[in-house]
């Protein structure tokens, strides 16, 4: 069992490296086997296309991140449902953590490459699984902001989760600074990145 855990992960591993480097039009399954060291049965009997390989990539990581911001959502809005900063935090806090991770880095760029590359199968796979965990956040933030309409929160949402993704590729201008460790650095990008959410959902 276990070596069928690793083949599978192994693949995965490997597809999402090169879909960093290559964008998912530019990457074969040829590519893909060879940086795995398997063969193209393995992936045909793990994934059956490179479609679904792209997509189980996402959910890979996608699966866990949203189940860890809708657990802390749902704890914060049962303490206080018109606590913003923690609402934000439970959006933030997850996805930042996700960079943290030795191969979470690798996914970023992919998540970024998502947005840049203009594939719609893609979208509708990620809006038909994750777009209910942004309406959650909506339905709680509005609660909060109810002066906004149900378009102007949209809005603002979609420049918080873009600016989110901008802090997790880290290609901004605030570069780590010596000496201070990734998670220190990650945790003062989530700070900042809270306090200007929180004026832009408020303007």
């Amino acid at each position: 069992m276990t070596n069928h855990f690793n083949t599978k992960e192994r693949i995965l591993h490997a597809a999402e490296d090169l879909f960093a480097q290559h964008g998912f039009a530019g990457t074969s399954l040829r590519q893909v086997t060879s940086r795995a060291d398997v063969n193209i049965a393995a992936v045909n009997y793990h994934f059956g296309s490179k479609e679904n390989l792209v997509h189980e990539v996402f959910k890979h990581r996608m699966d866990e991140m949203s189940e860890k911001r809708l657990s802390a959502l749902s704890e914060c809005v049962a303490k206080d449902p018109a606590d913003l900063h923690g609402i934000l935090l439970a959006f933030i806090q997850p996805a930042l953590a996700l960079t943290m991770d030795r191969h979470g880095a690798s996914f970023v760029r992919v998540l970024a490459r998502a947005y840049a590359e203009k594939n719609d199968g893609l979208r509708n796979f990620l809006s038909e699984n994750y777009g209910q965990v942004l309406r959650e956040f909506a339905k709680a933030i509005a609660v909060c902001l109810p002066q906004l309409s149900k378009e102007e929160l949209y809005w603002r949402m979609d420049f918080t989760a873009g600016a989110l993704t901008y802090a997790m590729a880290d290609f901004g201008l605030i570069r780590r600074q010596p000496g201070v460790t990734e998670k220190a650095h990650c945790e003062k990008a989530a700070q900042h990145l809270i306090a200007f959410a929180q004026a832009g959902l408020k303007a």
